[in-house]
């Protein structure tokens, strides 16, 4: 579990293209610090497996699955990435809950620059427009945001320096493809509901 606050932008240094699957090896020296084989770190909002350490490298597998559903396919050796390990049980819960399953894909649209802020436009993909709401949170590149507006195929976010300056979201131009991943207690409601709430349609579970 990831809370979508950005430690690191790393930097792709390397990318293997298998039969149906990438092999990335990544820079990060603050996640790489005391990780080992097994454990998991968010790249740009996917949560990868560190199958490989090196001095300030981890390379990491990218399946079938994660590449279709994610931009992780259109890096390259000197992309830069968001980069973020798992919360730590007991830390501060900084952003929002934030799994590391991307559900789909956008596009920067517009971008609106202030004298301390910007205001980017994103496209949204019909199927997750449900998920979204004015004010609730939503994770783009990995990082945890605020949603300003929401229509029916866009959301709005504001952009502070710290975060222009810390992860992707300073690069990203119109036409650039982000990984989204909405609040994954709206699909826990949205199913429950689907579902009658539950055993005993309210009844207390035994």
């Amino acid at each position: 579990m990831f809370t979508g606050i950005v430690e690191e932008l790393g930097e792709v240094t390397a990318v293997e293209k298998l039969d149906d699957a990438f092999c990335f090896r990544l820079r990060g020296p603050v996640v790489t610090e005391g990780a080992k084989h097994g454990d998991s770190i968010a790249v740009n909002g996917v949560c990868l497996t560190v199958v490989d350490l090196g001095e300030n490298e981890f390379t990491a597998d990218v399946m079938a699955e994660t590449l279709d559903r994610s931009s992780l396919g259109a890096l390259a050796p000197g992309s830069r990435v968001n980069l973020e390990r798992p919360m730590a049980l007991g830390g501060r819960l900084g952003g929002h809950l934030v799994q590391g399953h991307v559900d789909g894909t956008g596009h920067i649209v517009e971008r609106k620059v202030s004298e301390n802020w910007e205001l980017v436009t994103v496209s949204l993909p019909a199927g997750l427009a449900r998920y979204v709401v004015e004010k609730g949170s939503i994770t783009v590149d990995g990082v945890s945001l605020t949603v300003v507006d929401a229509g029916p195929d866009f959301f709005t976010i504001s952009l502070i320096p710290t975060t222009l300056a810390l992860t992707t979201l300073g690069l990203k131009q119109p036409g650039d493809p982000v990984n989204l991943e909405v609040d994954v207690l709206a699909k826990y409601v949205e199913r429950l509901l689907a579902h009658g709430g539950g055993p005993g349609a309210g009844e207390p579970v035994a």
